[in-house]
């Protein structure tokens, strides 16, 4: 997980500019097979030596897009339909919460830390993103909740969501030390957030039943949102909004019956801008819609996506059968960065035709025994398909990320962890922060809250123990880590103490986080951040 003596393409600085492009073609260290551009021989061998600064500074935008990628992919696609087949399922919204959306929010995260264990060079970035996104989320998200919205929090889930988050912390610390995780202890990952999931459940199952024996006994039982448990806040916002947007869509509704046409369904479904959004929001909103316009088409052709709010849940004749084509083609371009975009069965038959062909074949099929207004039965199976394939652009593009940040390492001389801390942890969490804060604004702070936690034990205790199990499938041996000096224990400690911090001030502030809260937090993220980078550039070292 270091960069040592043994990773022979971070020597590339140490030769001259002339020879550079020459040392990553002959060495087998740089190849970089992870991904579908090899980014180290983009960056010294596609223009002379001079313009390497602007290779950076394409690959830095190229980096953005990929975190564009990555968010778009994940909230308007990966999330609704994760979101439909758990009300296909018809799970309760606490088991719902705590596995199929806490695996939708932390998708970038999840899949970023899994590409970035696949490959010993890179498994610093995972536990420096885990490690980063943690105290980002924990002190600068949750801080600017306080500050936004000063409000008291629910004791137990607060008290459980930090104490299951310490002890998943404590345990990567300790295989840190040990240097090497075994199965047992991957396992040992994901068999710890089953018993998060249960506990969460049993909770909200013994709270259900206090507040309905209690409700027997009240004759006015009329509760602020702001002062019941987060168990069941998740519901409250989720209901209203939903009926705003029926009441929105009915404002809006024809009042004489109108039929699209095939072609005119095809098109509107392809327009990703609302046009009475469009009306109401600023100039910035659609400067960045107009970027991502491009991008969300593409994205459109590809992945279907299955709404049970709406009355026809999504169903649009054209535009699915049309998924049926383009969604397994993805699938097969995008499992494992290409790999099978050129394999051919038994030497003659290219797979990508056979895949090709089948969906047409299917398409045909369901778009002649299927109608404009009315869903097939079938339908909720285009939820899994759309899942299937958003998981797959996510991993893929994750994995271009983790390449990109690589090549930054190896070009500037950083290490993985401090790469994984800053870039990769910010680009993953950014979304949630904005997200967290407006919806403390909107007056639910406790939701918000309570994501930011949530979220997080997920995306360690999945990234970690998932990340690892493939990596020994793959290589059918344990996982050998090697911390980055210093700074590994600086991050693993500042996120441990501020976690601690937090366990202990906000009790005795009897559970209520105000301003002052919050700007301590701030203060302490700013305190960290400082320190982990003067460790990096050797101004604090043992």
């Amino acid at each position: 997980m270091s960069q040592n003596s043994n990773d022979e393409c971070d020597h590339v600085m140490n030769i001259s500019a002339a020879e550079r492009c020459r040392f990553v073609m002959n060495t087998s260290d740089c190849s970089m097979e992870d991904g579908f551009i090899n980014y180290l021989q983009l960056a010294f061998c596609l223009l002379p030596p001079n313009l390497t600064p602007l290779i950076i500074t394409i690959c830095m935008i190229w980096l953005l897009f990929l975190f564009m990628i990555l968010g778009l992919t994940a909230s308007k696609f990966f999330c609704p339909n994760l979101s439909a087949i758990s009300t296909s399922l018809r799970l309760t919204h606490n088991v719902a919460g705590v596995t199929f959306l806490a695996l939708g929010n932390g998708a970038p995260d999840i899949f970023s830390a899994v590409a970035a264990f696949s490959h010993p060079h890179t498994a610093g970035l995972a536990v420096g993103a885990l490690f980063g996104a943690g105290i980002f989320v924990t002190t600068v998200v949750a801080g600017s909740v306080a500050l936004v919205k000063p409000f008291t929090i629910a004791s137990r889930p607060f008290l459980r969501d930090v104490t299951f988050y310490m002890v998943a912390v404590y345990w990567t610390f300790v295989i840190l030390y040990k240097r090497t995780v075994s199965v047992g202890e991957a396992l040992g990952y994901l068999g710890l957030y089953i018993v998060y999931v249960l506990t969460v459940v049993i909770s909200a199952y013994i709270y259900n039943r206090q507040k309905h024996s209690a409700n027997g006994n009240v004759q006015n039982v009329s509760h602020v949102p702001e002062f019941q448990s987060s168990d069941s806040d998740d519901d409250v916002p989720c209901l209203s909004n939903e009926t705003t947007q029926q009441e929105y869509e009915a404002e809006y509704r024809p009042l004489l019956p109108f039929s699209e046409s095939t072609s005119q369904i095809l098109l509107s479904s392809l327009n990703p801008v609302d046009n009475r959004k469009w009306r109401r929001k600023s100039w910035s909103w659609k400067v960045l819609k107009i970027v991502k316009t491009p991008l969300e088409v593409l994205l459109l052709l590809c992945i279907p996506v299955v709404d049970p709010d709406k009355e026809d849940k999504n169903w649009r004749r054209p535009l699915n059968c049309l998924h049926l084509v383009t969604a397994p083609l993805v699938c097969v371009l995008a499992f494992q960065s290409g790999k099978y975009a050129e394999y051919m069965i038994q030497g003659d038959f290219p797979l990508w035709l056979l895949t090709l062909l089948l969906g047409l074949f299917l398409s045909a099929i369901i778009f002649f025994t299927t109608t404009n207004d009315c869903p097939p039965a079938y339908h909720s199976l285009f939820a899994l398909l759309g899942f299937v394939v958003s998981a797959m652009l996510i991993s893929a593009v994750a994995s271009e990320v983790v390449s990109v940040l690589h090549m930054f390492g190896v070009v500037l001389s950083l290490s993985n962890t401090v790469l994984g801390l800053t870039l990769l942890a910010w680009g993953n969490s950014i979304g949630d922060c904005f997200s967290d804060i407006t919806v403390a604004r909107q007056g639910y702070p406790r939701m918000a809250i309570s994501a930011c936690f949530g979220g997080i034990i997920f995306n360690m205790l999945f990234g970690v123990g998932l990340g690892c199990l493939l990596q020994m499938l793959n290589t059918h041996s344990d996982v050998q880590l090697e911390p980055e000096g210093l700074l590994t224990w600086v991050l693993a400690g500042s996120l441990g103490l501020s976690l601690v911090l937090s366990f202990m001030i906000v009790p005795l502030c009897s559970f209520h986080l105000g301003r002052p809260y919050g700007i301590f937090l701030l203060f302490f993220y700013a305190a960290f951040l400082l320190i982990a980078l003067l460790t990096e550039f050797g101004k604090i070292h043992v």
